[in-house]
């Protein structure tokens, strides 16, 4: 996926999760951050960020919050819409024969609905923005959603369906995420017995630029990666 009209800041503060102070090119700016989530390890006061500038002049704020840059890691994009955006691309150019967005499953909305011939897949997409050491974590923030979507996915299992969750790595240079225990162990468990009753762990490592974001490739986990 393509951003247009790009514009590069410096990161000032973030008074609340919906909206951020950047300064462009010697302006400070209100500016809207396409992310909830905490992104505390990237959010710091004079980082270099990206913004898109809007099109609709009746907007409060001209610009969105999209990516930033990493002293040792690099480009990170943090727009929460960006990851499904560009898993459709992604399994648009695969071989399934259906492939259907905003699935409704029991009590959820599942990302995708696919069809390969008989066999029908159920696939819940999370971005992934948190690294340490080389490796990525999920979530950065407690997520009782991302819990909710695991039961459905665990339960879709024994009712036949091929389920997976897609963790798209939304930075350059990491190939495998991991659960973050500390921030949200209930997540955690529920990854575990998600993937003991047949989930599947996509790993979708991507290129990322100021202005682009691109699947690379495919990696199903190996189950035993969650047993800790």
């Amino acid at each position: 996926m393509k951003y247009e009209n790009i514009v590069e800041g410096r990161f000032i503060l973030r008074p609340n999760r919906f909206i951020a102070h950047v300064d462009i090119g010697g302006v400070t700016e209100v500016v809207h951050v396409k992310n909830t989530g905490r992104c505390r390890e990237l959010l710091l006061p004079g980082v270099r960020v990206f913004l898109e500038r809007s099109s609709n002049p009746l907007r409060k704020t001209a610009y969105d919050l999209i990516g930033v840059y990493k002293e040792g890691l690099g480009y990170v994009n943090i727009d929460s819409q960006a990851p499904n955006k560009v898993m459709e691309e992604w399994l648009k150019s695969q071989d399934y024969d259906v492939v259907k967005p905003e699935y409704t499953f029991g009590k959820s909305r599942i990302d995708f609905y696919l069809e390969k011939g008989e066999e029908r897949i159920l696939c819940e997409v999370k971005g992934c923005t948190l690294e340490v050491d080389g490796t990525g974590y999920f979530p950065d923030a407690p997520t009782k959603r991302g819990v909710k979507h695991l039961h459905e996915l665990r339960d879709a299992v024994s009712k036949g369906y091929r389920c997976a969750i897609a963790f798209v790595i939304a930075m350059e240079n990491v190939q495998t995420v991991r659960a973050n225990v500390s921030t949200d162990p209930e997540f955690s468990r529920a990854l575990k017995e998600a993937v003991d009753a047949g989930v599947e762990v996509w790993f979708m490592p991507c290129y990322v630029t100021d202005d682009e974001l691109i699947i690379t490739d495919h990696i199903t986990a190996s189950p035993q990666m969650f047993d800790n």
